[in-house]
């Protein structure tokens, strides 16, 4: 299997066909969530194998947004089951692949050790000292879309995301739940001042 000519295909053409508005959910989350699905999957001991599958569903999670933002996670796996076999990947491959993607639907179900780890790399910054400017670049992404009117009821969605949120891998539980604790109390603080 070409696991490499796989993801630098749909990076090319997420980097290429992404509309603008998405400043959130555009390339450069693609490689943050790779970069993230090697660290997280390294830490919890997942074999080479492992790894480059799940390198696979990382780089095509959110390419369903080619085509839209609704149900995107169902359109990245259509690309991925259309895609792949070009790249040698056999149908019980790509199931699994389609699976990990899938799962990063929210709210997340992962049922698998490579899912759990997409869905912790997919939601990592929540946990991390770059979380106000990532979670700004999502606030102007929903709002450009119509989807929240103002920062306000941003940070009501916000502070109940982040409440119901929870890692799923030991590695996000240690490394990311502390800090995604600190985010959660200093939103709180901010909504607790509009009553």
């Amino acid at each position: 299997m070409d696991y490499q000519g796989a993801i630098t295909h749909i990076l090319g053409k997420l980097e290429k066909d992404l509309p603008a508005h998405l400043t959130y959910h555009g390339h450069h989350h693609t490689i943050d969530v790779l970069e993230a699905s090697e660290r997280i999957a390294k830490a919890e001991g997942a074999t080479q194998e492992e790894i480059d599958l799940l390198l696979v569903a990382a780089a095509y999670h959110d390419c369903g947004f080619l085509y839209g933002h609704e149900n995107h996670e169902q359109k990245g796996c259509k690309i991925a089951t259309e895609t792949l076999p070009n790249y040698g990947f056999k149908q019980n491959e790509i199931d699994i692949v389609c699976k990990m993607i899938l799962a990063t639907k929210v709210p997340q179900n992962p049922t698998t050790k490579l899912s759990n780890i997409l869905c912790d790399a997919d939601l990592d910054y929540l946990g991390r000292e770059d979380f106000e400017p990532i979670a700004t670049s999502l606030f102007k992404e929903l709002k450009e879309l119509g989807l929240i009117p103002n920062i306000e009821t941003w940070n009501k969605i916000q502070l109940r995301f982040l409440g119901q949120h929870s890692y799923h891998t030991n590695y996000g539980k240690n490394q990311r739940q502390p800090k995604k604790s600190t985010h959660l109390e200093k939103i709180r603080v901010i909504v607790e001042g509009y009553d």
